[in-house]
């Protein structure tokens, strides 16, 4: 809904990339606080322009992390906010009760008064505005943000060698941080540059089949920066 309001286009359910919670352990919070991030489930839309200049409308829901310092780090309970970065109004944020009793009960009523309303004086509710009409982007082409947490071996070369495997798949590392394992093992927390979701997701499968990489155990998308 939000998606189409913003870019004037029809963005169905059927559109939009889902991802819950389910994969997020009480490690990749403790791992984000220690970079100074926080974990939040945003639902993300986005107006992308490719290379030769032909827009798209990207629209997904999936955890990312935000930096703590980010105004949407900062919304907690029963609150929702939505965060708008506009070409010339720059960035807004309306922030409220989102769930409970009595927002929804007034959001409800509100609804009821406005059909009432508009039947009672023969108005109508705005239509829906699709002028602009632009393509759905494939989620592929997304271009993300990445926090990748891996088990990996703790020999002398391995930093070496996963960094040429993110370089053959077009992903520039930004971080890369090492917490200790086993004897044997050790956690690389790595933070890359913005990447298409393809080359993300070609770098994933290369690394499960690395044998210095015991297990990837988390792939985290990154906004706010």
């Amino acid at each position: 809904i939000l998606a189409s309001l913003a870019f004037h286009t029809r963005v169905t359910a059927d559109d939009v990339h889902c991802e819950g919670i389910t994969n997020i352990t009480a490690h990749d919070i403790q791992a984000a606080k220690a970079a100074g991030y926080t974990i939040k489930l945003l639902a993300i839309c986005d107006r992308l322009k490719d290379e030769a200049g032909h827009e798209s409308i990207a629209a997904r829901v999936h955890p990312t992390l935000v930096p703590r310092n980010h105004p949407l780090a900062n919304v907690h309970k029963s609150f929702n906010a939505v965060f708008v970065e506009a070409e010339a109004a720059g960035r807004l944020m309306f922030y409220g009760n989102g769930a409970g009793g009595n927002p929804t009960a007034s959001a409800v009523l509100g609804d009821i008064v406005g059909a009432g309303r508009n039947k009672v004086f023969g108005g109508r509710a705005p239509g829906e505005s699709t002028y602009a009409n632009l393509p759905i982007a494939n989620f592929g082409d997304i271009p993300t943000r990445f926090h990748i947490d891996m088990t990996v071996v703790d020999i002398i070369g391995v930093l070496a060698e996963l960094t040429k495997i993110f370089a053959a798949h077009g992903i520039s590392l930004r971080t890369v941080r090492q917490e200790e394992g086993t004897e044997k093992n050790a956690r690389l927390l790595v933070m890359t540059h913005e990447a298409k979701e393809s080359d993300l997701a070609a770098t994933v499968e290369t690394l499960k089949d690395t044998p210095s990489v015991i297990k990837v155990n988390s792939v985290i998308r990154m906004v706010g920066e």
